[in-house]
């Protein structure tokens, strides 16, 4: 248990959330002894990045809570397996197997990936699968499995008697001619087996009967067992009302959606959780992610790019601001992520608990000195030509002969992971520039003035012979433009590396043999 004062001191949000939850809802954990923490996920397309999100930070308050009290506590993961497919998502195989199938519960449709018994199954199992890499501890629940078990039944029964209440919450909310024919049950038709969206004309509130205007035609079923679904707004206050949730995050464009489900879960006689409402993701050009376009990165391109407690990393700061999610964002958090277990082990526990590390580790970061950031490493990568990593830690033993893969842990892991992002994101897009006359001469000087230093200077020396370099051939007003001559002639970018770094890496003779190459 970490010190009364600092954990209700920092301003570390997962601590404020969970202090928060304890206070608005100490009657009630009191009363059950346990904590419900909730996610959910839409399995219509693949997972992604959004959803890990969710379960990340949801994990980290759970962590912080482990701190602050003993308590049981459960993390629900909730599937939304038995919506109908509305579209058929891009990126996805034999969609012909899903254009067929439209409107059908997902867990009803044939799986295009012909893995699994159905395309909800499949999703499910790759959310399990993903969420398993990072070692969360939680509990999955089908909506499918719940409803034909009858674990939802008497919660539905109670729907049904709030019946009137509940259609005077969600009836204004919507418009005139969908205010004629809603109805929060949908029915699964008996004879396509797809979700009905159509108005109710009878009920029966001990039994669960229930009779349905399907375009003139009576469809009599129950409400119990699967023979319906709730509309989502209404469903999601069920789940919150069977489960006892006590929290539940959601992206933004869910807010309006979380107060009117509060107020039914409040209808059907419990209190909604306490819930916290975050900023969305965007790709590259500001759009949202979504599943069904496939935009963004996925969970399997990040981690081929870098560690799961990067991804975990990018997860922690400002939840409440909008992060855009592209390629390029990976090797800035990696840097992020080695700056802060670099600075973890100096710093008094008050900050310690601030440092996104403490809450991607849940307090116990990894200690390893860090040698070099990962965009060094990216442009040792391009200009060793290294295809593996065992080239890659010969160069890295030239400058650092008493480092070892066995030791250097996150160094090791970073080797591979840079070999990767390099080969598919940075050398298909290289564009090196051929230098005029004059910023040719300019090279040259660099290179003779390298030619007369020794490999022992530490990189801040060789820095100075770099900047001198560039003063003594017309840089001297804008030393920025000559490290971008630099950058674009030898590495085809506009950004690159701290050049004495570098050099003290790469090795003199390497590196004039290098920029020689590139100015024939």
């Amino acid at each position: 248990m970490l010190d009364y004062n600092i954990i209700h001191s920092t301003s570390s949000w997962p601590f404020v959330e969970v202090r928060k939850l304890l206070k608005d809802r100490k009657d009630i954990i009191k009363k059950k002894n346990k904590i419900t923490f909730q996610t959910g996920y839409g399995p219509s397309g693949l997972p992604h990045i959004g959803t890990f999100g969710e379960v990340a930070r949801t994990t980290m308050m759970i962590n912080a809570l482990n701190h602050i009290q003993k308590i049981d506590h459960e993390l629900i993961t909730f599937s939304d397996d038995m919506d109908g497919l509305r579209k058929v998502p891009e990126n996805i195989p034999n969609e012909e197997i899903l254009k067929s199938n439209l409107g059908k519960p997902l867990t009803a449709i044939p799986d295009p990936f012909k893995k699994f018994s159905s395309f909800g199954e499949h999703n499910n199992e790759m959310l399990k699968k993903f969420l398993k890499k990072f070692n969360f501890e939680f509990s999955f629940k089908s909506s499918t499995e719940n409803y034909k078990k009858g674990i939802f039944n008497a919660s539905l029964i109670r729907v049904l008697e709030k019946y009137d209440e509940i259609m005077n919450i969600i009836l204004p909310t919507l418009r005139a001619e969908r205010r004629k024919t809603y109805c929060p049950f949908l029915p699964i038709c008996p004879k396509t087996g797809k979700v009905l969206e159509i108005p109710l004309i009878s009920m029966d509130k001990k039994t669960g009967k229930v009779i349905f205007d399907n375009k003139n035609e009576k469809i009599e079923t129950s409400i119990l067992n699967g023979n319906c679904k709730l509309q989502w707004k209404v469903d999601w206050a069920m789940r919150w009302f069977t489960f006892d949730v006590d929290f539940e995050m959601y992206g933004k464009d869910l807010t309006e959606s979380a107060i009117l489900s509060s107020k039914i879960c409040r209808a059907l006689g419990k209190n909604p959780p306490n819930g916290f409402s975050y900023e969305l993701f965007l790709d590259e050009k500001g759009e949202k992610i979504s599943k069904s376009k496939g935009n963004g990165i996925s969970i399997e391109q990040w981690l081929r790019y870098a560690s799961p407690e990067s991804l975990s990393l990018y997860m922690y700061p400002n939840p409440k601001r909008a992060k855009k999610l592209y390629f390029e964002v990976v090797p800035k958090t990696v840097d992020e992520y080695l700056t802060y277990i670099e600075k973890f082990p100096s710093q008094p526990l008050k900050d310690q608990i601030s440092n996104p590390v403490w809450h991607v580790h849940n307090g116990t970061p990894p200690q390893e000195k860090v040698v070099m950031p990962f965009s060094m490493l990216l442009n040792l990568v391009g200009s060793s030509n290294a295809d593996n990593k065992e080239v890659l830690w010969k160069f890295i033993n030239r400058f650092h002969k008493e480092i070892n893969p066995r030791d250097y842990k996150i160094l090791d892991r970073l080797t591979e992971y840079a070999i990767n992002y390099f080969k598919d994101n940075v050398e298909p897009f290289k564009k090196f520039k051929r230098p005029n006359s004059n910023e040719k001469k300019a090279l040259e000087n660099l290179v003779q003035r390298l030619k007369k230093i020794d490999q022992s200077l530490s990189p801040e020396e060789i820095q100075t012979h770099v900047y001198t370099a560039g003063k003594e051939n017309g840089y001297e007003k804008n030393l920025r433009d000559w490290f971008k001559l630099i950058y674009e002639v030898v590495f085809g970018d506009e950004n690159g590396p701290r050049m004495g770094f570098f050099i003290s890496f790469f090795g003199l003779k390497e590196t004039i043999e290098l920029i020689n190459d590139k100015i024939k």
